[in-house]
């Protein structure tokens, strides 16, 4: 397929993602993963990694079956569903954010047996929990990407990258170690950035695509399941989310993930003249991810056409 006078880019691949147009994936069946995927497809998400936040041992177990099944039952018309992303249980009280602490666990081997699934392809952890990287080893020993989030520590040398970076992490300082400075100058990290405009400013957005190199940046939304949804408060970590309209909050006003799907993200950038489809190579990269497909977007930075699998899909006519 050709159009002219059009910007052409990869089939986007979402790693951060807790769910949209309702659908909940702490608690959806198998049925709303898949409609989901096929919704996805037409913003030109290719591909996702359902995005488990802090919950029970029984209910993170209960949910990576649905979406190890609902995954064997895909059809071509639908982003493909590529493993779970565990965001939570690891993580550091200091950083929690929106999670739940009360349902965190030692960071250790043991505890995460407990949950273990070949279908777990990303952790997010608090490294400075890990005693001697013991956690970690393993984790990459079984090809499980591991991302520093919701932490204070300063030590990422063996980490894979890191998690909705500024966000519930300990920020850059002049004196020491943190987790924000550690994850701009070390190069090898991948480095996940909600560009959404609410969870990072314009300026430390730009920061970071001056100093991170251009193949380690991964857009990524933290999408909500109240996103797309006529609902105006949700249940989530077990506290109520308030949604305004714009953003997302508990009572208290901590921000929770975002409410901008990957392609209102990518735009927002394009509207500001910075180029985000060159960073959406980095992520089949870091995962060795093979979609065929392509998205086309017009001179008002919307997309106009998706393709995958030699199937197309017209989000609007020309």
């Amino acid at each position: 397929m050709f159009f002219e006078n059009v910007k052409k880019s990869r089939l986007l691949i979402e790693q951060h993602f807790h769910g949209a147009y309702g659908v909940d994936f702490a608690c959806c069946d198998e049925k709303e993963v898949l409609e989901l995927s096929k919704t996805l497809l037409k913003h030109g998400i290719g591909g996702f990694f359902p995005t488990l936040a802090t919950d029970s041992i029984k209910n993170i177990k209960k949910q990576i079956k649905i979406f190890k099944s609902a995954s064997e039952h895909q059809t071509s018309d639908m982003a493909k569903i590529l493993g779970v992303h565990l965001e939570g249980i690891f993580l550091n009280p200091e950083k929690k954010g929106i999670h739940d602490e009360t349902q965190f666990l030692k960071l250790s081997v043991t505890n995460f047996k407990k949950i273990e699934d070949n279908f777990i392809k990303i952790v997010t952890l608090a490294p400075e929990l890990d005693k001697n990287f013991r956690l970690t080893k393993y984790l990459k020993s079984k090809g499980i990407k591991v991302q520093a989030g919701h932490c204070v520590g300063g030590d990422l040398t063996e980490c894979d990258g890191t998690t909705h970076t500024f966000n519930a992490m300990s920020p850059i300082s002049h004196r020491g170690k943190s987790t924000a400075l550690s994850a701009l100058i070390n190069d090898n990290l991948y480095t996940e950035i909600i560009a959404d405009g609410i969870h990072l400013s314009d300026d430390i957005i730009n920061l970071i695509l001056k100093i991170k190199p251009e193949n380690k940046i991964i857009l990524v939304s933290d999408c909500l399941p109240i996103t797309k949804s006529k609902h105006k408060e949700m249940k989530f970590c077990n506290k109520t989310i308030f949604y305004d309209g714009k953003k997302a909050t508990d009572k208290n006003g901590t921000l929770a993930g975002s409410t901008t799907l990957l392609d209102s993200i990518i735009k927002r950038l394009l509207d500001n003249n910075i180029n985000a489809l060159k960073f959406i190579e980095n992520v089949y990269n870091y995962h060795n991810i093979e979609i065929e497909g392509a998205v086309w977007w017009n001179d008002k930075n919307q997309i106009i056409a998706v393709e995958k699998d030699n199937q197309v899909l017209y989000k609007e006519k020309r």
